[in-house]
């Protein structure tokens, strides 16, 4: 067949059979058509119908075929590259589904910084007790659907409002000045809230661009301390929470920080709250949202009912104390 007779006015625009890719990736990998054939368990003239089939749908010649040899075209060699990997990634999703098929699990949507400094050093826990259920962590900022995604739950950071309706608030949080121990042995004095100017101050970049990052700011803090014009040594900024945190434990300066995030860092020694009395409160909460279609599964039972456990532990370390009206059952009882 040559390449004249392949008219662009007969090319087709249907999906090609994935068997037909199996049959030209088997010949382009060993170049023979008999190989190819005993790879697929097949006649070679079954591999042969299956190519040129594949050659019409596409419109032009994949291989040259010498007397005894097979050669592939540019085209050939072009759909190689982008079917292959294509292929891969579809047999490794079918053996992952296979693999997890009857398997009890429980899907989680949290945004990074809460699934690294609270929920990923509280799993072990679960997981040693609850050995057969499987956790996947999708950490995104991007929200998800629980009523359309094959996510069962999701953690969620924001204020009472019309997205946590039906949800469980986990805690609240407030805001504290902290620093490393270390860096506090500067000898530099940090007895009132004007000090923090001697010290570099870390926050978030985009502290400044949304309204409920304003309630995360120095600013804010600054103004509620009738501080309005003071500036510190200089400015940190970071994309994430946990990069604040992880600065200010290498000692690169105070950040004000989420006191839900950094319990268990206060609680080891690795942080130090500095001016301790003066804490800022933050209107944004920390919530668990349940799917509907997941609510009755056991394992998400399981799973909520550990989750309330922890929450209670963080909320009595933070001294957080929950509006009982903002908390749903997740039973509706």
């Amino acid at each position: 067949m040559t390449t004249a007779e392949y008219s662009p006015a007969v090319l087709r625009t249907r999906p090609v059979a994935t068997g037909h890719w199996r049959a030209f990736l088997a010949v382009a990998k060993h170049l023979n058509f008999r190989a190819a054939a005993d790879e697929l368990a097949l006649t070679q003239s079954a591999v042969s119908r299956q190519i040129q089939a594949l050659e019409e749908e596409v419109g032009v010649p994949l291989f040259l075929r010498h007397t005894r040899a097979v050669e592939l075209t540019s085209a050939g060699a072009q759909l190689q590259r982008a079917v292959g990997p294509a292929l891969e990634r579809m047999d490794a999703a079918v053996r992952l589904v296979r693999q997890t098929a009857g398997r009890r699990s429980v899907a989680i949507t949290t945004w990074a910084s809460f699934a690294s400094m609270w929920l990923i050093p509280r799993m072990e826990e679960f997981q040693r007790d609850n050995p057969g259920i499987d956790i996947r962590i999708d950490a995104s900022d991007v929200q998800v659907d629980l009523e359309t995604s094959d996510v069962d739950l999701a953690l969620r950071y924001a204020m009472p409002a019309g997205a946590t309706q039906g949800g469980i608030r986990l805690f609240g949080e407030q805001l504290a000045v902290v620093a490393s121990p270390w860096l506090l042995k500067s000898g530099k004095p940090l007895r009132t809230p004007a000090d923090v100017a001697q010290f570099t101050l870390i926050e978030a970049g985009d502290a400044h661009r949304t309204h409920y990052l304003e309630y995360l700011s120095w600013r804010r803090w600054f103004d509620t301390r009738d501080l309005t014009k003071l500036q510190p040594q200089r400015w940190l900024y970071f994309n994430y929470a946990h990069q604040i945190v992880q600065a200010a434990l290498a000692g690169q300066g105070l950040a004000l920080a989420r006191m839900p995030l950094i319990a268990d860092a206060l609680a080891a020694g690795d942080l130090v709250e500095v001016l301790p009395g003066h804490r800022i409160d933050s209107p944004l909460a920390y919530w668990l949202m349940v799917g509907p279609r997941s609510a009755q599964r056991p394992e998400i039972k399981a799973f909520c009912a550990w989750l309330q456990v922890q929450a209670e532990a963080t909320r009595q370390a933070i001294g957080d104390v929950p509006d009982p009206d903002l908390n749903d059952n997740l039973d509706g009882s």
